[in-house]
Parts: structure tokens; sequence; C-alpha cells
């Protein structure tokens, strides 16, 4: 049975305090912390880098689960599973060849994702099928937090899911974006079973809102 997955994104958090809140997540049942990195260049944000996940890697025992949204991310592979990666997810749009930047992922010993923007084809996916543990599929366009969800990614997540049953494959489907209590029910239901949200863990009462999202996630599993 697949295992659905709460990975609540540090984007949100209070970097004044990101310790306790890292702590309150994982008590309340979050089994990912969400790292996302942006370059200024493939995304317009710039947000942070090796320093911090290092930090990260010695406050929590959660699974870290970074998204490289950086151009041509090989180049920085080897540093980020050094940091205490567990999962390096790449975008398709950003790397002149996929295939060998998921081959230096797995080469590090980490999990390989592969994300798309709303604007790519999920078909795009289908030579990389096999070669990645998991598939992140945007649900806002990279780059900014507190975006509203694009109803139009269900169907790309059912999308994926059908694609990857077709074959076999068990595989993860990672949503990130505009993710909440209020519409996490039909993001499971199309397929996902990774869930990302920033705003809807760490605005307000942390250790409640992971627990609303694990007592739905539970319920889908």
């Amino acid at each position: 049975m697949r295992k659905n997955i709460l990975a609540p994104s540090i984007l949100s958090a209070d970097f004044k305090i990101l310790g306790e809140q890292l702590k309150q997540t994982e008590e309340a049942g979050a089994q990912y912390i969400h790292f996302d990195v942006m370059d200024g260049d493939f995304v317009p944000s710039i947000s942070f880098g090796m320093p911090v996940l290092a930090s990260v890697k010695g406050a929590t025992g959660q699974t870290l689960d970074v998204h490289l949204m950086v151009t041509e991310p090989v180049r920085y592979v080897k540093e980020f599973a050094a940091c205490g990666a567990d999962i390096i997810t790449v975008h398709l749009e950003a790397c002149e060849d996929l295939g060998k930047t998921l081959d230096a992922v797995h080469a590090c010993g980490v999990k390989a994702g592969v994300s798309i923007r709303p604007g790519t084809s999920v078909e795009e996916l289908i030579p990389y099928l096999e070669r990645a543990d998991m598939f992140l599929i945007m649900s806002v366009e990279p780059g900014f937090g507190g975006q509203p969800f694009m109803p139009e990614a269900l169907k790309r997540i059912s999308r994926v899911r059908e694609l990857l049953e077709e074959r076999g494959l068990d595989r993860d489907i990672e949503v990130d974006g505009g993710i909440y209590h209020s519409n996490v029910a039909e993001v499971l239901r199309a397929g996902a079973n990774v869930i990302v949200s920033g705003s809807g863990v760490y605005k307000g009462d942390i250790r409640k809102n992971v627990a609303e999202f694990m007592e739905i996630l539970k319920n889908y599993e």
C-alpha cells in the first residue's frame, strides 16, 4: 500500500525559530521537510542553499526532500547530498541532460526526483518514468510561495499516475503549490501521495495544522 506523506515547506517557516518549528512538524507526524532551492536564474527568486540544509540536517530526523529550482543542477548534486539531502528533485526544463543528472543523484546514494512546471506536458516525463524515484507536479509556477492552486494540476497528476501504472511502476507523485486542508483530498484522489504545504503548515498553530493534514492523508491510504 502506497504511503501518503506530508512535506512541510520551510520556505514559509520563521527562520528565527526554524529549529523549534521543525521539531513541531516532526512531533506532529510530518515525515518529510521540503527544502526549496532557488537560484534567481531558473526562477526569479533566491532562497537558501547548502549551509542551511546542513543546519537543518542536524535539527531533525525527517527525510530532507530537496527541490532544486536551479539551472543545470548537476553542478550541485554532490554538495547537496553531502549536506544531508535524502531526495534531490531537479526540473526537467533546467537540465541539458536530465538522464545524466538523475544518474549523478543516484551515484550519491540518494533518491532522484523529476519536477515539471505547469506549462510542461506530462508526456515529457515518459522517458524517465523508470529512472526516477519521484515525480513532482508543480501546481503553481515555481519561484514564489503563497500562490493559489491551479485546478488543471489534478488532471496532470492523474495522467502521471496512469502512465506509471501502465508500466507497473510504483513511484511517488509529489505535488507542490497552494495546498491546504480544504483541497488536499482532491489532490490525493487524483493520485498524488507526497504533499508539500508551506503556508498550510506554518501559518497559525503548526502542530494542529500538521495533525489535521495527517488525519486527511491517513483517510486516503
